[in-house]
C-alpha cells in the first residue's frame, strides 16, 4: 500500500508499506479523506518525530474487522480518534482524560496519510464513530479539529465565553468562532489575510480586523465600550500572542489554542494585579469527540464549506506546500 512518509519541510515522500491485518479487537480501515492539521505544517515541532506517516484527521471506511469486533462491520464508514485515554488511570478518574499518558502516546498505524490504516483495540473500543448516511466525508473529516475547539471551552468559564476576541482566522480560528456564534458569543476575529476574514466573516463574526486597521479602541466598540472577556490565540506568531496579552479584561481569560516555538514572556504584575487567566488546550476527549460529531450531524455546524482543497495521496507534497501557504487554502485534505 501507498504512504505519505514526512521525513522533513519539503521532502515528503510516497512510499511502499506492507498492509496491515486485523487480529483480536482490531479494524483495517480503507482511508476515504484526511486532513492536514495546523500543527501537522508546524515543521520546528513534527521534524523531532521524522520520519514519520502524518495525519490523524481521518474517516475512512472499514474492510476488515478482527475475530472479537463485536460493533463494526466491513463497509462501515467510520471516523476514527488517534487518541483515547485508558479511562483507569489518576487523570482519567479525575476527568482529565487529555492529561492520559495513553492518550499522548497511542495511535493508529501507520498514520492517516495511508491507503489502509491499522486501528488499535483501543481505538476501536473508545474512538470510532460509525457515520450516519447524512454525514458527508468533509464533514466528518472536520470532527476532530472541532471536538478540539470543543475541549478548549470546557476549561474556560461559561461568563467568560460571552465575548470574545480571536487572533488568527485559519480553520482553528473559523472553527472557534462558529462554535461561539452557535452558543450566542459576540465575536470580533483579526488575521493578516483578506481571504480568512472574509472566511471569518462567513463563520458568523461580529467583527473582523485586518492588522493595519485594529486598536484596542476599535476592538471595544464591537464589546460595548470594554475589552473581550476571553482572548483565543490560533496563531503561533509572537505578535499574535503580543496582542492577546495586552486585549484581555480584567478577570479575563487568555485561552493559547496555538502554540509558538519560543515561551512566552508574561507580563505578571499586570496579570496578577488584574487576575488574568492564561489556559493551554491539547487535544480532545472521547466525550468532545462525540459532541463535535453531534452537532456536525444534526447540521448545527455547517464544517463541509470549509474544506478548500483537494488532493490524491499521491500529491502529499503538494497538499502540504498548499496547507502551508495559507490565505484562501483553509483545509486541504487528501484522499485515495
Amino acid at each position: 500500500m501507498k504512504v505519505s512518509v514526512y521525513y522533513g519541510k519539503d521532502d515528503i515522500r510516497i512510499e511502499e508499506r506492507k498492509r496491515p491485518s486485523a487480529h483480536g479487537g482490531e479494524v483495517v480501515v480503507k482511508m476515504l479523506a484526511s486532513g492536514i492539521c495546523g500543527t501537522d505544517i508546524m515543521h520546528w515541532y513534527r521534524k523531532q518525530k521524522a520520519p514519520y506517516v502524518p495525519g490523524h484527521e481521518m474517516v475512512g471506511e472499514v474492510v476488515e474487522i478482527g475475530p472479537n469486533v463485536k460493533d463494526l462491520k466491513v463497509g462501515d464508514r467510520v471516523f476514527v480518534s488517534h487518541h483515547v485515554p485508558c479511562y483507569s488511570c489518576h487523570f482519567c478518574k479525575a476527568g482529565k482524560y487529555t492529561a492520559c499518558e495513553a492518550l499522548h502516546k497511542g495511535n493508529y498505524w501507520p498514520g492517516g496519510f495511508s491507503e489502509y490504516i491499522l486501528i488499535p483495540a483501543e481505538n476501536v473500543r473508545y474512538g470510532t464513530i460509525v457515520l450516519d448516511d447524512t454525514v458527508s466525508l468533509e464533514e466528518a473529516v472536520m470532527i476532530e479539529p472541532f471536538a478540539c475547539v470543543l475541549e478548549a471551552y470546557k476549561r474556560v468559564e461559561p461568563q467568560s465565553q460571552r465575548n470574545v476576541f480571536i487572533i488568527g482566522s485559519g480553520i482553528s480560528g473559523i472553527l472557534h468562532i462558529m462554535y461561539l456564534k452557535h452558543r450566542g458569543a459576540r465575536v470580533a476575529a483579526l488575521d493578516i489575510s483578506k481571504e480568512r476574514l472574509n472566511y471569518a466573516k462567513r463563520a458568523g463574526a461580529d467583527r473582523v480586523f485586518n492588522t493595519d486597521e485594529f486598536s484596542q479602541e476599535a476592538l471595544k466598540d464591537v464589546f460595548d465600550g470594554r475589552l473581550p472577556d476571553t482572548v483565543v490565540v490560533c496563531a503561533g506568531a509572537s505578535g499574535a500572542i503580543k496582542t492577546a496579552l495586552e486585549t484581555v479584561e480584567r478577570r479575563g481569560t487568555v485561552l493559547m489554542f496555538a502554540v509558538s516555538k519560543e515561551d512566552i514572556p508574561i507580563p505578571s504584575v499586570h496579570f496578577w494585579r488584574n487576575e488574568i487567566s492564561i489556559l493551554f488546550s491539547y487535544g480532545a476527549s472521547p466525550q468532545a469527540l462525540n459532541e463535535a460529531y453531534e452537532l456536525i450531524k444534526t447540521k448545527k455546524i455547517a464544517s463541509g464549506w470549509m474544506i478548500t482543497d483537494r488532493f490524491p495521496l499521491s500529491q502529499a507534497k503538494e497538499a502540504f506546500s498548499t496547507a502551508s501557504a495559507g490565505g484562501a487554502h483553509l483545509k486541504v485534505i487528501c484522499v485515495p
